[in-house]
C-alpha cells in the first residue's frame, strides 16, 4: 500500500513538473499568430475600418508592431544580461533603472512617430483610438489567460479530491 502512494505521489510530481514547464515556455508561433489574427479583428471593430482605410492602416501598423516587438525584445535580452554578469543587487538595479527610462523613451519616440503616420491614412478620431484599443485588447487577453489559468487550477484540485 505504501508503494503505491509512493508511485501516485512521483507520478503527481512528474506530471506538475510537465505542466509547469510547459506553462512557461513562451507561446508557440501557431499561438501567437491567432493572438495577431485576433487583434486585428478587435482593431477593425474598434476603429470601425472601411476598406479603403484598412488597406492603407494595416501596412503601417503592422511596421509599428515590428518595431515595439524589436524594443520589447531588446529590453528582455538586456535584463537577461544584467542577471548573468554577477554584480551586487543595487548596481544591476541602477542598471535597469537606467535601461528602463531609456526603454521608456524610446517607445515613446516610437509611439509619437507612429502617431504621425497614422493621422496621415485614418481620420484623428480614429489615429487616437489605436492605442487605447490596443490596450483594451491587452487588458481583455490577460484577462481571459488568467481566468484560463483559475479554471485549470481548479480542475486540478477537483481530481484531487476525486483520488
Amino acid at each position: 500500500m505504501k508503494s503505491i502512494n509512493i508511485i501516485w505521489i512521483v507520478l503527481s510530481g512528474l506530471l506538475m513538473i510537465t505542466h509547469i514547464s510547459t506553462a512557461q515556455q513562451p507561446p508557440s508561433e501557431e499561438a501567437a499568430e491567432k493572438i495577431k489574427a485576433l487583434q486585428m479583428e478587435y482593431l477593425s471593430k474598434k476603429l470601425d475600418l472601411s476598406a479603403d482605410e484598412a488597406q492603407k492602416f494595416w501596412p503601417i501598423y503592422k511596421n509599428y508592431t515590428k518595431e515595439v516587438e524589436l524594443l520589447i525584445a531588446d529590453r528582455h535580452s538586456k535584463r537577461q544580461q544584467n542577471r548573468l554578469i554577477g554584480e551586487d543587487a543595487d548596481a544591476i538595479a541602477k542598471r535597469n533603472m537606467d535601461n528602463d527610462l531609456g526603454y521608456e523613451k524610446r517607445m515613446y519616440d516610437i509611439r509619437s512617430r507612429y502617431t504621425s503616420e497614422f493621422q496621415r491614412v485614418l481620420p484623428a478620431r480614429k489615429a487616437g483610438a489605436i492605442f487605447r484599443s490596443e490596450k483594451e485588447f491587452r487588458t481583455i487577453m490577460l484577462n481571459h489567460l488568467h481566468n484560463q489559468r483559475l479554471n485549470r487550477m481548479n480542475q486540478g484540485m477537483m481530481r484531487k479530491r476525486q483520488m
